[in-house]
């Protein structure tokens, strides 16, 4: 899921998604870029194409830990529910008595 559909998935508009993950969450898009990032320093990707390959290449290393974790536990580590509780006011309220102090 990209990062957009995964903050759709939370309920999220403009706040941090690593903000709003959980502990399992965070620690497997650190994995994901720091598998990514030594892949690249390893391998010396030039051009689109072969970074793109080496991004896949951690994203899958992620995927696969993940697949591992949730099938140990039974259950998704994927939440939809949020570290941080938002609470989104979507009507506009008038403020009663505001009157300008001379």
């Amino acid at each position: 899921m990209t990062a957009k559909e995964y903050k759709e998935y939370k309920g999220l508009r403009k706040e941090s998604l690593r903000d709003n993950m959980d502990n399992i969450e965070a620690s497997l898009t650190d994995i994901s870029e720091e598998v990514t990032k030594r892949l690249a320093k390893k391998t010396k990707p030039k051009g689109l194409e072969e970074n793109l390959k080496v991004a896949h290449t951690g994203g899958e290393v992620a995927k696969n830990t993940r697949n591992e974790i949730e099938n140990l536990l039974g259950e998704s580590v994927v939440t939809s529910k949020n570290k941080l509780n938002y609470q989104y006011i979507d009507n506009k309220k008038e403020i009663e008595g505001n009157k300008k102090i001379k």
